[in-house]
């Protein structure tokens, strides 16, 4: 029986310009969009902040 990581990615939608990213759950840093530049996500030390629409969890 093997583990599952408990950490996921997240599809995302910007809500300035729409775009459509996927994004690591557990990401040190911030992230920004890659169109716009419109901060999307945080980094809380731990799981990340999601200031945008999520769209899908990724298995």
């Amino acid at each position: 029986m093997v583990d599952q990581p408990s950490s996921k990615f997240i599809k995302v939608r910007c809500p300035k310009c729409k775009n459509e990213q996927v994004i690591f759950g557990k990401a040190a840093m911030t992230i920004k969009c890659l169109v716009c530049g419109k901060e999307i996500a945080e980094s809380s030390g731990g799981k990340i902040k999601v200031k945008a629409r999520i769209l899908e969890v990724l298995e």
